[in-house]
C-alpha cells in the first residue's frame, strides 16, 4: 500500500482527543480564512474555501468559528495574513517527505520542522529536491461495503476520474484535480459515503520500509502533522499490512 493511502487509513482509524481536535480546529481556521481571503466568502463559487468548510464539519466545528474564520478571510474583522509554504526533506529509509505549511511566520516554521525531521531521524532538503517524486491528484477511498465496484466504477469515470482501484478493504479514486469537484458529487449523488475526499499529493514511486525504519517513519509523520504550522504531511513509503501490525502491537 502506498504511503499515502497507508497514512490515511491510520489517521482516520485514530481516535481524536482534545488536544488534538484543537489543533485540528486552528489548522482549519487559517485554511477556512486563506481560502476566503483569497477566493472570496461564498463557498459555490469557491471551491477551495467549500473543501474547508466540509472538513470544519467532519470535524464538528461550531458554525460560529467558520463564520468568523470567514470573516476574517473577507476582511468583515481583523485577521492575520498566512503564507502558503511548501518544504521538502527525506525520512528513515531514504523516504521522501513532502510538508504543506501555512503560517504567520515563515521562518519560525521552517526551523521547528527541520527540528522535527532531524529529532526523527530526516533531514531538511532544498526546494525541488523531493516535489518532483509526487503528483496533485484528487483522491477519493470508498469503503468496499458501502458499493459494488461495477456500479461504483460506472457513476465514477463516467463523472471524469481517471482510475478506480481495491485496497484492502477500500476502493481508491484518483482524478484530475479539475475533475475532483465532479467525482465527488456524483458520489454524493448517488448517496455513497467516503471515507477521505481530498485533493492531495500522490507519490509516483514508492520505498519499501520495515522494521526499526517503518516505525521511525510513522513517528516522523505524526510529530509533522501534530505542528500547529503544517497542514498537510505526504510520504512515498511503503510499509506491508504485516508490518503494520508488528508496529501496532
Amino acid at each position: 500500500m502506498s504511503g499515502h493511502s497507508k497514512w490515511a487509513s491510520i489517521k482516520h482509524k485514530k481516535a481524536a482527543t482534545d488536544a488534538k481536535r484543537g489543533a485540528a480546529f486552528t489548522k482549519i481556521i487559517k485554511e477556512i480564512t486563506t481560502a476566503a481571503r483569497e477566493g472570496g466568502g461564498n463557498p459555490d463559487t469557491n471551491p477551495r474555501l467549500r473543501t474547508a468548510m466540509q472538513r470544519a464539519k467532519l470535524n464538528n466545528m461550531p458554525s460560529n468559528n467558520v463564520d468568523n474564520a470567514i470573516k476574517k478571510g473577507t476582511g468583515e474583522l481583523p485577521g492575520v495574513t498566512y503564507e502558503s509554504g511548501l518544504l521538502e526533506g527525506y525520512g528513515s529509509g531514504g523516504v521522501a517527505v513532502l510538508v504543506e505549511t501555512l503560517t504567520d511566520n515563515k521562518n519560525r516554521t521552517v526551523a521547528e520542522v527541520r527540528s522535527i525531521l532531524n529529532k526523527k531521524n530526516g533531514s531538511l532538503a532544498g526546494a525541488g529536491s523531493t516535489a518532483w517524486m509526487f503528483t496533485k491528484k484528487g483522491f477519493i477511498v470508498i469503503s468496499a461495503d458501502k458499493a459494488k465496484e461495477d456500479e461504483l466504477m460506472d457513476i465514477v469515470i463516467e463523472a471524469g476520474a481517471e482510475d478506480l482501484k481495491v485496497e484492502g478493504d477500500n476502493f481508491e479514486v484518483t482524478t484530475d484535480p479539475s475533475s475532483f469537484e465532479a467525482v465527488k458529487t456524483a458520489l454524493e449523488g448517488k448517496n455513497i459515503e467516503t471515507t477521505t475526499a481530498e485533493v492531495t499529493m500522490i507519490p509516483n514511486s514508492t520505498v519499501k520500509v520495515e522494521g526499526n525504519e517503518a516505525s521511525q517513519i510513522l513517528a516522523l509523520m505524526e510529530a509533522l502533522e501534530e505542528q500547529e504550522d503544517v497542514q498537510a504531511v505526504y510520504a512515498n513509503f511503503d510499509i506491508s499490512d504485516e508490518e503494520m501490525e508488528k508496529i501496532s502491537q
